[in-house]
Formats: structure tokens, sequence, C-alpha cells
């Protein structure tokens, strides 16, 4: 069975910086054959893109209202993805949930319904 779990989230000022982890596990699941993806859900709306990175690790992609300001990577040792969030505002508010997706890497890296895995979100409060 894969499990995805988030952790890092928590109360910031805004201005102040975070970095999420998601570890990820299963006899056989390895984060190497996945590309990974962040995505947040504020109450009210509805889930939306952060950010990708290729099985690999080579490629990478992020959603305009966060580029320049998140990084996402991957250890595929660690079997893990990471976002690091500096910069913050209160719009960043919302639970982040990491996810996997086998497909080949492609440009339509932000589609939801392209990833197989969920983890269970982590909350993350930007004060002003």
């Amino acid at each position: 069975q894969v499990q995805l779990v988030e952790s890092g989230g928590g109360l910031v000022q805004a201005g102040g910086s975070l970095r999420l982890s998601c570890l990820a596990s299963g006899r056989t699941f390895s984060i190497s054959s996945y590309n990974g993806g962040w995505f947040r859900q504020s109450p009210g709306k509805e889930r939306e893109f952060v950010a990708a990175i290729s099985r690999s690790g080579g490629s990478t992609a992020y959603a305009d209202s966060v580029k320049g300001r998140f990084t996402i990577s991957k250890d595929n040792v660690k079997n893990a993805v990471y976002l690091q969030m500096n910069s913050l505002k209160p719009e960043d508010t919302a639970v982040y949930y990491c996810a996997a997706d086998w497909r080949p890497w492609s440009s339509y890296y932000y589609q939801i319904p392209k990833y197989s895995y969920w983890g269970q979100g982590t909350q993350v409060t930007v004060s002003s």
C-alpha cells in the first residue's frame, strides 16, 4: 500500500519561510518512478496546482502565483519530495497536499486527475 505523508506545515508570519516534506512509503514504491506534485486548497476554493517535478528532478513547473518564491525538489534516495516556501503571503494559507504521478512528464503536470497517489495534507497558515 502506497502512502504519502506530508509534514512541515504550521503558522508563520507574512514574509517568513516554511519547508514542506512529503515522505513516500510502500513495499515496492519508489518516488524515482513518479513525478511529484504539490497542490493546495483553501476553504471554499477548489484545489489548485502549486508545483511539480519530474521523475529525475530535471524538470520543474510552478503556478504563476508562487513562481520565484517556492522551490520544489526531490530526493529519490530518501523517497521524498519537498517544497521550500519563502516570502510567504497570507493568500498562501491553505492545506497543502503532495501527490505522485506515474505517467511520463508532460505539459499537463497541473491536472489533478493525473496524480494517482495523494497525501492527507498539511495546514499552512500565514498571518499578516
